[in-house]
């Protein structure tokens, strides 16, 4: 059996996306910024996708813009959020994905901000008390907190943050690559500047997402040479991507309680199974809790074993499944997980992160735990 439980590094396309994206590879290939019908025929595309994302998050398609993917959506809004709004200093958070740790570190680097990290305690959880007293001594600060984190689940509360961030001038972006197409997001509501996405998170295709700034917060553009995205990033659009976003967004908010109702039955399974199986189990974060962390994920930190020491994933692998040790970003890097480190986990145990989707079933679960208990030798 082929088993895949990576999904939280990407997801296999959906077959209705593909079909949305097919005409444009082949019969609709006109340059979008051209006057004439070919042209024409792709821009209308284009601005139906735009108006179809800001329609199912409740925004207007004008905060809409349309990138290569999550990563470069975060680095244009926390780059072009401090430059735009003369920000000096950031919050930020020492387990956020390195799109947005990374960017921020090379701000501080070059003098545009100072940084501070907010303290977690063992669950990988923030202080809010610490986040009010930074925002308390630091106006017109840069706030960035995932909405979940992409290894261990954990969801922070955006509308707590939001308001918090509201009440003190501050900028709030949110990476919001794990959520999107699993969670709704209600941008008139929600007190956010700024969030993102990434279509080949929720069945869509790779090198496509979107950024949404707050009309009343703009920021100038991150990438220059033309006036594609209403003058917000230069360069000829990925016209396939952007159609096959939209309609994996759409797609994802038709059944998106479906969805969730069949993925958590997975997670579940998984949890109760595992933990009867293998002793001395456990999970890293608060992904086993399943009213506080994202219902895609679950992070199993398992006991000491010399038989599967740093090899557990390569096992795994031989035995036809897919998961992953942390971030997939990082994952051919020989350092650890910088999420798991910030956590204390102890580096005698080995970690997996499986992650799912509607396209998981609980045969894959068993067969998953079968495998663990062949591989898995606990040593007294």
């Amino acid at each position: 059996m082929k088993v895949y439980f990576d999904n939280a590094a990407t997801t296999a396309m959906d077959d209705r996306v593909i079909e949305a994206m097919l005409p444009f590879m082949k019969s609709h290939f006109g340059n979008p910024s051209s006057v004439h019908s070919h042209g024409r025929e792709v821009r209308n595309a284009i601005e139906k996708s735009r108006k179809k994302v800001a329609e199912l998050l409740n925004a207007s398609p004008s905060e809409i813009f349309f990138t290569s993917g999550g990563t470069e959506a975060d680095n244009t809004a926390l780059v072009c959020g401090v430059e735009t709004h003369g920000i000096t200093h950031a919050i930020s958070s020492p387990i956020e994905h390195h799109a947005v740790l990374h960017t921020l570190e090379v701000l501080e680097k070059k003098g545009k901000i100072k940084l501070s990290l907010l303290n977690l305690n063992e669950k990988g959880e923030i202080d809010p008390t610490q986040l009010e007293d930074l925002l308390k001594a630091n106006p017109n600060s840069l706030v960035s907190l995932m909405h979940a984190n992409n290894e261990i689940g954990n969801l922070n509360d955006l509308e707590k943050i939001g308001s918090l961030a509201k009440e003190y001038g501050a900028f709030f972006h949110s990476d919001t690559v794990q959520t999107m197409g699993h969670y709704t997001h209600d941008l008139k509501t929600l007190p956010i500047d700024a969030l993102v996405a990434g279509g080949h998170k929720f069945h869509g295709p790779k090198g496509s997402g979107f950024l949404y700034v707050r009309k009343d917060k703009k920021i100038h553009p991150f990438i220059h040479g033309g006036a594609q995205e209403r003058n917000m990033r230069g360069g000829t659009e990925n016209v396939i991507g952007i159609i096959g976003i939209a309609k994996a967004l759409e797609l994802a908010y038709e059944d998106m309680a479906g969805h969730q109702t069949h993925i958590e039955k997975i997670k579940k399974h998984f949890i109760e199974k595992l933990t009867k199986e293998i002793p001395g189990v456990e999970f890293n974060g608060l992904s086993a809790d399943l009213e506080k962390s994202l219902y895609t994920v679950l992070n199993v930190s398992l006991p000491p074993s010399e038989a599967n020491r740093g090899m557990l994933l390569f096992n795994l692998d031989l035995e036809g499944i897919s998961a992953s040790g942390g971030s997939a970003c990082s994952s051919g890097a020989t350092v650890g997980s910088h999420v798991l480190r910030a956590l204390n986990h102890n580096p005698e145990r080995d970690s997996v992160r499986f992650s799912f989707s509607r396209f998981n079933t609980l045969e894959e679960v068993d067969y998953t735990i079968d495998k663990l208990k062949e591989l898995y030798t606990v040593e007294v």
